[in-house]
């Protein structure tokens, strides 16, 4: 142990980062390959490790939005920064992205995270005030940001005008900065873990001390490199995951859905870990909140970035993809209404999941 963590959550950051430099920008032959992959793994767990200290230390929601935050900011990076050199190709890969994290986060984590929890403790509670907000929110960008682009009366496909443009990342960024502001000041009670009889559980934090302030600040910033890691190390095995794909003859919308998993690896382990806690208002922070900062900073980020890319920006929707969204809305709103989860909801979830997973393999 030093300054009170595990030495291999020490060890692996660095790693993982040395094994970023070493692998950016070059075809990766097997022996390579494969270390990039164990580094992405042991990343992961260590990004999945150091938040949990960072969320102890500053306690909820903090410390989930912490972790939200971070994951985010870097893809939303990452985005940019591919949008820049991939040209007419990546016209519509913040669309992709971020609408594949929606269905990740509100189908996939969430499902997951109801499935695991509900086994080990049959039903588990959370707050409907906490997630009919996050739900609320998440439903408007969506729609405002990625539903409306297909219903314009541009003449170039389902495209925003560059007023257009600017007018929904503005709103974005007012939403998702009003729902921080209610998350971690004004209603901040609404997103803490509950208890079975609804009250605020506090148990956890009783038994085990808070880590010191520079042991956080430590974890802060191994939670940063574990996180770039993870993304740029994503980003190094997409070409080898493309390949695989064409020559499977699937789309190629499922590398993009792959890397958005792989992006997202953190908050799936520490939402299920959660729930195995039985605190699932933790679990429905991650998930929820992970949708929102997605949506909430990346078309901000790409309106702003518009102005010096020069490729075309697709962010409407097909029919498909609506309809599916569809779905989720309505299922979550079933789901949290109750602010008691069971095993059915979970797999409701799940199912709704696999149906996008499919249909992006098979479309």
């Amino acid at each position: 142990m030093t300054q009170g963590l595990p030495r291999w959550t020490l060890v692996v950051p660095a790693l993982a980062f040395l094994d970023l430099v070493g692998s950016w920008h070059r075809d990766l032959g097997t022996v390579l390959l494969l270390l990039v992959c164990v580094g992405l793994g042991a990343a992961v767990f260590a990004a999945v490790h150091h938040a949990e200290v960072v969320a102890h230390k500053v306690g909820e929601p903090f410390g989930t939005l912490i972790l939200a935050l971070a994951v985010t900011v870097i893809e939303v990076a990452l985005i940019v920064t591919l949008m820049a050199s991939g040209g007419d190709k990546a016209a519509s890969l913040a669309r992709d992205t971020v609408f594949a994290a929606v269905m990740i986060t509100c189908n996939g984590i969430l499902g997951l995270a109801l499935v695991v929890g509900s086994v080990r403790h049959r039903v588990q509670v959370f707050r409907v005030q906490a997630s009919y907000s996050a739900l609320t929110v998440m439903t408007a960008l969506v729609t405002l940001s990625l539903v409306l682009p297909t219903f314009t009366t541009s003449a170039e496909g389902p495209r925003f005008s560059p007023a257009q443009l600017a007018f929904a990342g503005v709103t974005s960024l007012v939403m998702y900065g009003v729902f921080v502001f209610i998350q971690t000041i004004r209603h901040r009670d609404y997103f803490l873990p509950v208890s079975a009889d609804g009250d605020v559980d506090t148990d956890e934090d009783h038994h085990a001390e808070a880590p010191r302030t520079a042991t956080a600040l430590l974890s802060l910033g191994l939670l940063l490199v574990c996180l770039v890691s993870v993304v740029g190390l994503a980003k190094t095995v997409s070409p080898n995951l493309e390949h695989a794909v064409q020559s499977a003859g699937l789309p190629l919308s499922v590398v993009g859905v792959v890397i958005a998993m792989l992006v997202l690896l953190p908050e799936t382990i520490a939402a299920v870990r959660a729930a195995l806690r039985n605190r699932l208002q933790t679990s429905v922070n991650l998930a929820l909140g992970s949708a929102l900062a997605s949506i909430g900073l990346t078309i901000p980020a790409i309106a702003l970035a518009s102005i010096w890319l020069s490729g075309p920006l697709v962010l409407g929707l097909g029919g498909k993809e609506m309809v599916l969204f569809a779905l989720t809305v309505v299922t979550g709103i079933i789901t949290l209404s109750t602010g008691r989860a069971t095993l059915l909801q979970g797999a409701v979830h799940l199912s709704v999941f696999s149906a996008f997973l499919f249909l992006a393999v098979s479309p």
